[in-house]
């Protein structure tokens, strides 16, 4: 029988004495960097002209109509770009409820506002990963003030954080809520530690998620419509099979770069397959990381995050779709890991940054040359998305090797007494 160290709840209180008294940041010069970086991602949101421009147009008239349509009891189900779970309606509908704002600036706010809880959670967190939220995040220029990640990352962070603390089904709780406005939130206690922990994680969780679906599904009819759109959807240009049609395109292939369900997606032969192949390394992702829970004998206090990142990184890049916002999820989740001490995940995270700056290359400075498919577009995703591949590769890597080192190293290990073995008897 397996015997995981780290099991006993009580352990958890000294993980959490040891979490509180973590060296915090100097408030001052963070705050003084995070104001005036938020200040230039405010400046070019509101000039929004580099690249392709109209990085805000998606709250301005998208947002604006889901918001105007689920404020009327109609969620827009029946739109293919709605792909999102029944929660996001209430996401939308918090913008419209801002006093003395238009829906565009009161969209901004409350993602401003869910920025400075992600800082101040971190630094209540010690460590080092309030800094690197705070110059992470601009990285993206002025496009995560624009999407309503902001506020799904706040919660995922949230939830982590707290799980990390001891307050499992708070944590599960936020989780919970977090993933019925977005889905990848649940994956944040892929690494809970096994027994009690777990069970006071995931049943609030579950019940969150599935009960606030349930409420939501009797104020608005159609709520499951999401998903026959996201079954619908092909492969997005940026996306890592999106980066293999790329050069096929460049080497002669025929397909075709069309807007579709809210993206920018490829058509013509051979999309199909590229698209149930990433499904299927989804799938195996997935796979992955319940053999790794199985066969995990160490368990630290910094497992639960590194988990947390290495699972959503593996459904990020083996997603039919990786859009630039989905650096936000990334970012939030490394800067929790370096939150610990004991974390695996410095060099992931430090992969993550340059794969930040290059995603804002993609979109907005660069876009018109990724959707051309040039070959600097094509270069350029080839570069970001190997980055985010080599990140989770490395991620994955690192995990089995602090959690179930003895998995790893057998083959290793017997091919070596082989050849000690054959040399002795020569």
């Amino acid at each position: 029988m397996t015997t995981h160290r780290l099991s006993a709840p009580r352990t958890f209180g000294r993980h959490q004495l040891r979490f509180r008294e973590r060296r915090r940041p100097d408030l001052l010069p963070l705050l003084t960097v995070w104001v005036l970086s938020r200040a230039a991602m405010l400046w070019l949101l509101t000039h929004d002209t580099l690249g392709i421009g109209d990085v805000g147009e998606e709250v301005h008239v998208l947002y604006r109509h889901w918001y105007e349509r689920i404020a009327g009891g109609d969620l827009p189900a029946d739109e293919t770009t709605w792909q999102y779970p029944p929660g996001a309606a209430l996401v939308l509908l918090l913008p419209g409820a801002v006093p003395g704002l238009t829906y565009f600036q009161g969209f901004v706010a409350l993602a401003l506002l869910a920025d400075a809880v992600v800082v101040l959670a971190l630094v209540r967190a010690g460590g080092d990963g309030a800094w690197y939220w705070t110059g992470g995040l601009p990285l993206l220029l002025h496009t995560p003030l624009a999407r309503y990640d902001l506020p799904v990352t706040a919660l995922a962070v949230a939830a982590l954080l707290a799980v990390h603390a001891g307050r499992a089904r708070l944590g599960g709780v936020l989780a919970g809520l977090g993933a019925l406005a977005k889905g990848w939130p649940l994956l944040v206690l892929t690494g809970t530690a096994p027994g009690p922990a777990t069970g006071r994680s995931w049943r609030p969780a579950l019940a969150t998620a599935l009960g606030g679906a349930a409420m939501l599904a009797v104020a608005f009819p159609h709520t499951l419509d999401f998903l026959r759109h996201q079954g619908g959807r092909g492969v997005q240009v940026e996306s890592v099979g999106g980066t293999l049609l790329s050069l096929a395109r460049l080497a002669g292939w025929q397909g075709r770069v069309v807007y579709r369900y809210g993206a920018f997606e490829f058509t013509g032969s051979y999309v199909g397959a590229v698209a149930v192949v990433s499904l299927l390394c989804t799938g195996a992702a997935l796979l992955g990381l319940v053999v790794w829970r199985v066969r995990s004998l160490h368990w630290s206090d910094a497992t639960p995050l590194d988990a947390a990142l290495t699972a959503v990184l593996l459904v990020t890049v083996t997603s039919r779709v990786i859009s630039p916002q989905y650096l936000v999820w990334l970012l939030g989740l490394a800067a929790v890991c370096l939150t610990s001490r004991n974390t695996t995940q410095r060099p992931v995270a430090l992969l993550l940054l340059p794969a930040a700056a290059l995603t804002a290359f993609a979109y907005p400075l660069l876009y018109g040359e990724v959707l051309a498919v040039t070959p600097l577009g094509c270069l350029l995703m080839l570069v970001r998305n190997g980055l985010l591949v080599a990140a989770a590769l490395l991620s994955c890597r690192l995990l089995w090797e602090e959690s179930a080192p003895d998995v790893l190293r057998v083959p290793w290990n017997a091919a070596r007494a082989n050849r000690m073995r054959a040399g002795q008897g020569s």
